[in-house]
């Protein structure tokens, strides 16, 4: 029997976690084209400061074989902080197997994040149908549309 568990990344991981990264963008492209350097900035600044993110995987047997990146914000209308799940992957092979209903369990239980949380925050693409199904059995709601606006691309 295997063994797996969500856990926060290490160094050693950031080549896995760039893989599945792209993996992510070519399966379920956004409506935004994501350069292929941004996930090496964005564990770059969870390193040098954790308070912005941090990212974690999915250890089966030792190999990485899944990741989501993990960012706080304060919500007025949830009244504390939340846990936004900017990015969720985890490899074909491994999907279905309650892997995603783990991870959220692991940070509402503080395995993976360091403070109690009001709620989760995130935004999945309309074509998704099987993250979108995972994501109602979990309890999510829609609520409104987001809307983002890129900016010129800043310094890093």
């Amino acid at each position: 029997m295997s063994q797996s568990m969500w856990r926060i990344a290490r160094a050693e991981d950031e080549a896995s976690i760039a893989e599945m990264c792209r993996s992510l963008y070519v399966e379920d492209p956004g409506p935004l084209p994501v350069p292929a350097d941004n996930i090496h900035a964005t564990l770059a600044a969870f390193n040098r400061d954790p308070s912005r993110g941090q990212a974690v995987v999915l250890d089966i047997d030792g190999k990485v074989s899944g990741y989501a990146l993990l960012i706080p914000f304060w919500s007025n209308e949830l009244g504390g902080d939340i846990c936004e799940v900017d990015e969720l992957f985890i490899a074909p092979e491994h999907r279905n197997h309650g892997h995603g209903t783990a991870m959220f369990a692991a940070i509402r239980e503080g395995t993976l994040w360091p403070r109690p949380i009001a709620g989760f925050a995130l935004g999945v693409t309309p074509d998704n149908a099987a993250a979108r199904r995972l994501y109602k059995r979990l309890g999510f709601a829609e609520v409104g549309i987001a809307m983002v606006h890129r900016t010129a691309v800043l310094r890093r």
